[in-house]
């Protein structure tokens, strides 16, 4: 996220002796993006965060097959369950609930390997533990967790629910709301102010057996540490978790029909990611504010139902989510289009994500998506 952010005590000088009052120095770490030629931090620790004691096996994840087995359109239903739906080489999309026992523990923490991690929250509410200090989250938070960044996830709700999105590059705001420096334009639908940062908490100094569980999307690798990891005792840099609630985007209207590239919200290589937000609707006297039929040649749509009422089809609820592969027209179903018209408002929340390659659909979401939604467009 390119602004600058500092948390904690740091040195004057980067790559300086830092001395520890109590006797030694402190030690510090780079975190940076394509090697040593785009954004990073460095944080500073009470000891070195490289003291491996052992490892663990690695555990498969064979989910992935890069099989096309159809083309058209899907829908998913939210099951309570953390489910794979689609994928390709840019981008995994994924349906999670947790609760509490599934992943509180205090002795064991993640960091993702190959992926930058986007949770968005449908339900519930927790804390966000790094080694850049504590996010809380609740519903409608998007929380961008780049890889590197080691975590741990307190649920202090009965559940959470949502998505995760997990991309190769990084999850970035979009370029065109950004000056050549950086920051958000006054045009961006959301500025600097709406996004929270880690607090940086007292660091932990602590020995023993940590297990920091790195994923990958081929699997899982555990290393035991012998320093617990929030020893940090301070940072900065440009590079860090940080989150984003949906509501605090600003919708951009027209007096007709806005296209779905005002709702984008980030991006990344390969996809953007769009919210759709209450809003008034298009105040043209002739204006249909429903969807108009289209065919996007060139992209996958996937779109996650969040909350509200849906206008453009019916049978969605909040947790559904649609896919429509690329080349095949979609829109709203019979009598929306008409019944959206003289309409004022809508209340409507849902993520999309737009892909610029093809998506393969999981084994298990075949298994489980609505096999007559292909044919919800015939008029009865």
């Amino acid at each position: 996220m390119p602004f600058y952010n500092s948390s904690g005590k740091i040195p004057k000088k980067r790559h300086t002796v830092f001395k520890n009052p109590n006797g030694g120095i402190y030690y510090e770490e780079l975190v940076s993006r394509e090697g040593f030629s785009y954004i990073y931090s460095n944080l500073y620790h009470l000891k070195m965060p490289t003291e491996i004691k052992s490892l663990g096996t690695f555990k498969k994840d064979d989910r992935y097959n890069y099989l096309k087995q159809d083309h058209k359109p899907y829908h998913f239903e939210m099951n309570k369950k953390n489910k794979l739906l689609v994928y390709n080489n840019d981008i995994a999309i994924s349906t999670i609930y947790f609760k509490p026992n599934d992943i509180n523990n205090s002795l064991i923490f993640q960091r993702n390997g190959d992926c930058d991690n986007l949770l968005y929250i449908q339900e519930g509410n927790g804390l966000l533990k790094t080694n850049y200090g504590d996010l809380e989250y609740h519903e409608g938070d998007y929380i961008i967790i780049p890889r590197g960044v080691i975590f741990q996830n307190d649920i202090l709700s009965k559940h959470i629910s949502g998505l995760l999105i997990e991309s190769k590059s990084p999850i970035e705001t979009p370029s065109r709301y950004r000056n050549r420096l950086g920051q958000l334009l006054e045009h961006s639908p959301f500025c600097e102010r709406d996004i929270r940062i880690p607090k940086l908490n007292n660091p932990i100094d602590e020995q023993g057996d940590f297990e920091i569980q790195v994923r990958f999307r081929t699997g899982i690798k555990s290393y035991i540490y012998n320093n617990h990891p929030f020893d940090v005792i301070g940072w900065d840099g440009y590079y860090f978790p940080w989150i984003l609630n949906i509501n605090d985007f600003e919708p951009v209207t027209g007096s007709i029909h806005q296209p779905p590239p005002v709702h984008q919200t980030f991006e990344g290589k390969g996809f953007v990611i769009c919210s759709f937000v209450s809003r008034l609707f298009d105040y043209h006297p002739d204006a249909i504010p429903a969807p108009y039929p289209h065919s996007n040649v060139d992209s996958d749509e996937v779109i996650f139902y969040s909350k509200g009422n849906f206008m453009s089809r019916k049978g969605i609820n909040p947790g559904s989510v649609t896919y429509h592969p690329m080349g095949l027209p979609h829109g709203p179903q019979p009598g929306k289009y008409e019944e959206s018209i003289g309409k004022k408002n809508t209340d409507e929340l849902a993520v999309m994500v737009d892909t610029f390659e093809p998506l393969y659909i999981a084994r298990e979401a075949e298994k489980n998506s609505d096999n007559n939604y292909p044919l919800s467009w015939l008029k009865k």
